[in-house]
């Protein structure tokens, strides 16, 4: 039987992952150097694939998927929009990014402990999720100004 932990955790991260996703779209159009393009499109595909592994799990557990808080979501499109438009470079990019890593490696740290009997291999997911995450956060700090 999947226990609460589990489906919980499971959740957060599918949520967590979709919500990188579509700030790296966002931002990827604004994007002027090649390299910084480069870093955000491959972890954009390790992205899309630790979401198909976590959809692959919510499908096996008999779970549907959560969407990001609709209000975190509107807030990083604000913060995104506003800080864009007022400085649009690659620094603002990966300023932002930077920004989303941080919470998105909080977050994640947080449930991991919350929901802490939740199934390993849930856990493990969401590790690979929150190594991403930091891994996207050491790779822009060359772009930082």
């Amino acid at each position: 039987m999947i226990n609460k932990d589990t489906t919980e955790l499971l959740k957060e991260c599918n949520s967590g992952i979709k919500m990188g996703i579509d700030s790296i779209d966002e931002l990827l159009p604004s994007v002027k150097s090649e390299r910084l393009k480069n870093i955000l499109e491959e972890c954009k595909s390790t992205h899309q694939r630790l979401e198909n592994e976590s959809h692959r799990l919510i499908t096996r557990y008999g779970e549907s998927t959560m969407e990001p808080h609709p209000i975190a979501k509107g807030m990083s499109w604000l913060k995104t929009n506003i800080k864009m438009a007022a400085e649009p470079s690659d620094s603002t990019v990966a300023d932002l990014i930077t920004d989303g890593c941080n919470m998105g490696v909080k977050s994640l740290n947080s449930y991991v402990n919350r929901y802490e009997s939740a199934d390993s291999e849930v856990v493990q997911l969401a590790k690979q999720v929150i190594r991403s995450e930091e891994k996207l956060c050491a790779d822009v700090r060359d772009f930082l100004r």
